[in-house]
Parts: structure tokens; sequence; C-alpha cells
């Protein structure tokens, strides 16, 4: 199986709303109402505000393919609104990380995650850093595999009128810097 990362243009936008829909409602689906889902799916995954989004080209998305057809993404970005503390430092925010469920298990998580470790370190970032569902156990044990760890810092990540708390995680790269 060949996986190669590429960047994904505003032609890919209706190709990423897509997959971005399908990607959080099976990964999220059953923690809410469908109805505070669907109000979330469209608020924030639509082809304009994906459009937007891939219009800044500081705000940076990859498709992981699979002999051509994209199986995930990510988006990553050096954003320090959501966590201002992470400021004290050359921060990235991995802000999505997705695979698609027919591709799960086949190492394209494992792929999209190389990349942006090895994109932090190319572009000399400190850390990296990301929020997770504190009752996603499967992201979190995939995270700790690599490394990160809970900041002890969390925030509201609600679906709707449904209340979540994400865990902020980071991964310092260089482990000599103190937190």
């Amino acid at each position: 199986m060949n996986i190669r990362l590429r960047r994904i243009t505003l032609r890919d936008a209706a190709v990423l709303a897509t997959m971005a829909q399908a990607t959080f409602y099976d990964t999220f689906h059953g923690t809410c109402t469908e109805a505070d889902m669907q109000s979330f799916l469209d608020t924030y995954f639509n082809l304009d505000q994906t459009r937007k989004e891939l219009s800044d080209p500081d705000d940076l998305f990859y498709f992981a393919e699979v002999d051509g057809v994209p199986a995930g993404y990510i988006r990553m970005m050096e954003d320090y609104r959501s966590f201002e503390m992470m400021e004290k430092w050359k921060a990235l925010e991995l802000k999505r990380i997705y695979v698609s469920k027919e591709f799960q298990g086949r190492k394209v998580a494992q792929a999209l995650m190389d990349f942006v470790l090895t994109y932090a370190a190319e572009h000399h970032y400190e850390v990296v850093w990301l929020g997770v569902w504190e009752l996603n156990h499967r992201a979190l044990k995939f995270y700790g595999k690599y490394g990160f760890e809970d900041s002890g810092y969390t925030h509201p990540f609600p679906i709707g009128q449904t209340p979540q708390t994400d865990k902020w995680l980071w991964k310092f790269l260089d482990r000599g810097k103190s937190v």
C-alpha cells in the first residue's frame, strides 16, 4: 500500500468538506443528539467554511492518499488563540487529524502524524499541541504512543448543546525545554 501526502488546495475543497463531515460524524456520532451533530457539521464543515480555511496560506491541510485516493487528512497551524499559554514557545497546533473508517488500521494515521512531527522539527517548532476529547480513549492512546502528554489544561468543546471537554496535549520536541 502506497501512502502519499500532499497539500490540499482550493480545488480539493468539496472532497475535503465531504471527508471532514464523514470522519467527524464517524468519530463522534452517539456522543450528542443527531440535531446537534447535524448543526455542527453544517456550521464547521460546509463548503464555504472549507474554502475559507483553505484560502488562508498559514492554515495547512494535507491529504494522506492511498493509491491516489484521499484516505485521511490533517489540519495544522501556528495558532495561539485557543490556548494562549502556548505563546511561551514556538508552537504548532495540530487542529485535526482524521482517517476515513475504511482506511483505519492501515497506517494512514501514523503517516499523518509522522508528517506533522517531521514538519514541526524542520520548521524549528518547540512544541506540537492538540485538543482531544477526554473520552476518546483510542485517540488518547494513539497520541500517547507518539509522546504527547496531558498538559493538565482542558477546554470546553460542545457539539451544539451537548457539553464536551477536550484535554490539551502537548509534545515538546526539545526535551531540554522546561514547561
